[in-house]
């Protein structure tokens, strides 16, 4: 897959959607979360958390116990939020901007969906720098469903999306260039220091 083949296919994905409302995909959710291993930390990186998203985040405990990190079963080592509709849409367009509105082609897993990490929480625009907080990074993680994706995790009479209906890596880049205005690259620009 290349960036030009999305660009050729582009107008074929737009036409679709307005043919037929119900194959146009949306932003189903993004789930942030702050990994740090535990301690002090970690009641930091919520704070962090709720300050940036105005929700009150979730423990994530460790699965099994890790001598060499000083990690136990079952201890708290993360925190995360999931945000849905205009609230996770607002987000987004916040956290691409420390981006630069870019994202590369290898963000995007055969589902749609979309992840992309901040090395630091302040380069997120009117974000701060708190010295009791320091600098935390975070993960972002995009899910792209189209309307009837419900049908696969509903608790009575489950049944599989069928193939048709599935989103492609390459109509999800679409309709997030689209909606938010980025650019999609193959590799990372190389950058230019001056000294």
């Amino acid at each position: 897959m290349s960036t030009e083949n999305i660009i050729e296919n582009e107008k074929l994905y737009t036409d679709d959607w307005k043919a037929y409302p119900m194959r146009e995909p949306f932003i189903a959710k993004v789930v942030v979360d702050i990994c740090t291993g535990g301690g002090e930390e970690l009641s930091k990186a919520a704070t962090i958390l709720e300050q940036l998203t105005g929700q009150k985040p979730i423990h994530s405990r460790a699965r099994q116990t890790v001598r060499d990190f000083g990690i136990r079963r079952n201890e708290p080592i993360a925190v995360r939020v999931t945000l849905r509709n205009q609230i996770a849409e607002k987000f987004l367009q916040r956290t691409m901007k420390a981006k630069d509105d870019v994202l590369l082609l290898k963000n995007w897993d055969d589902d749609g969906n979309f992840a992309f990490g901040i090395s630091e929480h302040i380069n997120i625009p009117d974000v701060k720098y708190d010295p009791q907080l320091g600098v935390q990074g975070m993960n972002i993680t995009v899910c792209v469903e189209r309307p009837g994706f419900r049908i696969k995790r509903r608790k009575r009479r489950k049944a599989k999306v069928p193939y048709r209906h599935r989103l492609t890596p390459e109509e999800s880049m679409v309709f997030v260039k689209n909606k938010f205005g980025i650019e999609i690259l193959e590799k990372e620009r190389e950058r230019t220091y001056l000294f």
